[in-house]
């Protein structure tokens, strides 16, 4: 293998680990990467009813056609007088019947499991403000941890992504923000949602979470991440003029990195959160070397 390829090979390989630590990738169609159990039956769900609408359209779509084709006027130039057919009638009651139950069950079933919040081992309370988010860990051991958590704007980014020690596209345009939601991986999260002025919506689509932050209500739902990364949602509620600026990003970090940035930031969220993005950068080098030693072994074979 030659250095260029090598080379190549390692610049796709550092795309593909972004594009899968975020959920996204550029002229992405469909849905981000799913991290959770939730997510990953929409994601089903959402392939499921796709096959089901497609064979009904397909199916409308022949009967159109023999339609035009059998019962024109050229073909049939004495209409037919038929006023009804019993079987006819019957199967086109039953048959969508019988369509809607086989989509209703497993609808039900995954209803069911967003709102059944399992035994948690967190609880996170997020509050929507026009127009960014604020919010609070309210366990004990964790202190008096609150923080607002408002987009980085455009002009922002690059000083952003320098001092974060990572590349621009790692500080995306409308869903970066200053202080992301910091979370441990492989841990189940209650998560208490409500607003303080309006009607939001809180959306992780990588975690398949989509919940309603009304004023003076507190709705719970919950997610347990299994992949480390970093995930972006946005409001997803017209809440005013800045609505479309109003993003969520939430870090999932291990849970030593966890640990050392909560107890960090009951001191100081800044140095907390400066400790825990040179960690991360030094993991990823680590990651980063370890691929690029075993790039040169197979190109040495």
């Amino acid at each position: 293998m030659t250095m260029a390829g090598m080379a190549a090979t390692m610049a796709g390989a550092s795309t593909a680990a972004l594009a899968a630590e975020s959920g996204m990738k550029e002229w992405q169609l469909g849905f981000q990467s799913s991290v959770t159990d939730v997510m990953d039956d929409i994601t089903w769900f959402n392939g499921f009813t796709l096959v089901i609408i497609t064979v009904i359209t397909l199916f409308v779509l022949a009967l159109l056609v023999i339609c035009m084709v059998r019962f024109s006027s050229k073909a049939n130039p004495v209409p037919s007088r038929t006023s009804h057919n019993t079987l006819i009638e019957v199967v086109w009651t039953i048959v969508p019947i019988l369509i809607l139950v086989v989509i209703a069950i497993p609808s039900f079933r995954l209803l069911y499991k967003q709102l059944d919040i399992p035994e948690y081992d967190m609880t996170i309370k997020a509050t929507g403000y026009q127009w960014y988010w604020g919010y609070e860990y309210t366990d004990e051991g964790m202190g008096d941890l609150s923080f607002d958590s408002i987009m980085v704007a455009n002009d922002e980014r690059e000083a952003v992504a320098t001092a974060r020690g990572v590349s621009l596209n790692e500080v995306p345009r409308l869903l970066a923000v200053d202080y992301d939601l910091v979370i441990p991986v492989d841990t189940t999260v209650r998560l208490q949602v409500t607003a303080a002025d309006v009607i939001h919506a809180f959306a992780m689509p990588s975690f398949g979470v989509k919940i309603d932050a009304i004023p003076g209500r507190l709705n719970e739902t919950w997610f347990h991440a299994r992949e480390e990364g970093v995930y972006y949602g946005q409001c997803s509620e017209l809440c005013g003029k800045d609505h479309a600026f109003m993003p969520i990003a939430v870090r999932v970090v291990s849970r030593d990195q966890f640990q050392a940035w909560v107890t960090a930031a009951q001191d100081d969220l800044d140095t907390a959160n400066e400790q825990l993005y040179a960690a991360l950068a030094d993991a990823k080098k680590k990651v980063a070397a370890t691929g690029k030693l075993e790039q040169i072994s197979v190109a040495a074979k």
